[in-house]
């Protein structure tokens, strides 16, 4: 099936910050693994599993559109030094996912590609859920400090 070239675009550049969310979670992940807190890396090592299906699926939609996916691409990488950062950092970055996704959705209704608008409605489901759960932390960081935070993040 031969896709609109601008949606394509937009799925290459949706699967850009996908392959760059990737990247910031795992070295989150992994900073936060060599400092004791396991709980924090699980969760951020999920997220960067949870935006690989992502990258994938788009992927699978591109080459289904007849477009060639660009895995080669990145945007800036914001690698926090502390968890706030990290946590903030990822909250900007799925801030500005979320509105890459409604963006594409829309894009997408008024070309009458229903069904990759229904892909794009499933993914932003996940960078929801990824939103509410940066921004939980957040709140808890706030409400119990910081120290007592992190204790509750050790295995």
């Amino acid at each position: 099936m031969k896709g609109d070239p601008k949606l394509i675009d937009t799925l290459n550049s949706l699967l850009e910050d996908e392959l760059t969310a990737i990247n910031q979670y795992i070295v989150h992940a992994e900073m936060c693994e060599d400092w004791g807190y396991g709980k924090l890396h699980h969760g951020f090592e999920k997220r960067a599993i949870d935006e690989m299906k992502h990258a994938e699926i788009l992927i699978g939609r591109i080459l289904f559109l007849g477009g060639t996916p660009i895995v080669s691409n990145l945007s800036s990488i914001h690698i926090g030094s502390e968890v706030p950062q990290q946590v903030e950092n990822d909250r900007i970055a799925e801030t500005g996912a979320i509105k890459a996704y409604n963006d594409a959705i829309k894009l997408a209704a008024e070309l009458g590609d229903h069904a990759t608008r229904d892909i794009l409605v499933q993914i932003l489901k996940d960078e929801d859920r990824h939103m509410d759960e940066l921004e939980e932390m957040q709140d808890q960081i706030e409400q119990m400090t910081l120290p007592l935070f992190l204790t509750t993040q050790v295995d």
